[in-house]
């Protein structure tokens, strides 16, 4: 039989909402957009034909409303593995664990969750404003290796391959991999989405191969990683949340996919000429997929 979670565990605010994100069961939809800029969330929800609900804590800025027929919530998570931990645990909690008895239920709920970010392209073809729809998340984070995650022999022998040729064994650092649900991944594909691995990195500068003043152990990592093929997958992109949500999305049983617009491409040396009208693209086509039957 489940025990009660302790309240040390699964924190609850005074109005009874899950800490981080202040959200109670019944102000979350079953299609959730996350965005890592809380400024983002607004730029969403515009196309909402009407907002139900909004809250405000710290990083993380919920708007929660429907398009049509279709109940939607958008989050912001802020940047990195380590808020996406925060944000799935809390999301999960939301709608498969009973607040009042703080008991796991019986019959779980599987999320559909999208996001919806910004990424460097590590493919010279893939141009800048081009979206890329993540089949794979490839994390050189650390974050799963907190949990309980089992990679398959063909995934082990992905990474090893993978690991090998950027060079990060060397350094011992173990990637994982989790894929994209397929069903939503076939939909944004058939839709003229470029499609291939995501890589997440666990920091902006040296885990991308930026160097500003200080020495980096991998300066040529953005190149390793483009001419890296293994099974018939290429990486497209990289950035610093998809593997933690595939990860993670996998474990707890929801449905995962990573959309992102390329703001700079790293093989071309080009940045986005207007990276604000490239995420407004990014969004409209991507609502209008998601609420397309």
């Amino acid at each position: 039989m489940a025990h009660s979670i302790a309240e040390s565990e699964m924190i609850l605010n005074d109005r009874g909402a899950i800490y981080h994100l202040n959200l109670r069961p019944e102000e979350l939809a079953s299609t959730v957009i996350t965005v890592g800029d809380p400024d983002r969330v607004p730029e969403v929800s515009k196309h909402f034909d009407k907002i139900e609900y909004r809250s405000s804590h710290r990083e993380f800025i919920t708007h929660t409303g429907t398009i049509g027929n279709d109940r939607i919530s958008v989050v912001s998570t802020g940047i990195g593995p380590d808020n996406i931990d925060i944000v799935m645990n809390e999301l999960d909690a939301l709608v498969n664990i009973d607040f009042r008895t703080r008991i796991p239920r019986d019959r779980l709920t599987a999320l559909r969750i999208i996001r919806m970010g910004t990424c460097g392209g590590l493919q010279p073809e893939i141009p800048t404003d081009g979206l890329v729809a993540s089949s794979h998340g490839l994390g050189i984070d650390n974050l799963l290796h907190y949990y309980r995650f089992e990679q398959s022999a063909e995934e082990k022998a992905l990474l090893a391959a993978f690991s090998d040729h950027t060079g990060l064994s060397e350094n011992n650092i173990v990637p994982y991999l989790a894929p994209a649900d397929d069903q939503l991944l076939r939909a944004f594909v058939s839709a003229g989405y470029f499609h291939g691995i995501t890589v997440t990195c666990p920091g902006f500068y040296a885990p991308q191969g930026r160097m500003l003043r200080t020495p980096i152990a991998f300066p040529g990592l953005p190149d390793k990683m483009t001419s890296f093929k293994a099974n018939g997958l290429r990486i497209t992109n990289f950035e610093m949340e998809t593997s933690a949500i595939y990860g993670l999305g996998k474990l707890l049983g929801h449905r995962c996919l990573s959309i992102n617009t390329v703001v700079a491409n790293r093989t071309t040396h080009q940045f986005s000429p207007d990276n604000k009208k490239a995420i407004e693209k990014m969004i409209v086509r991507s609502l209008e997929v998601l609420t397309t039957r």
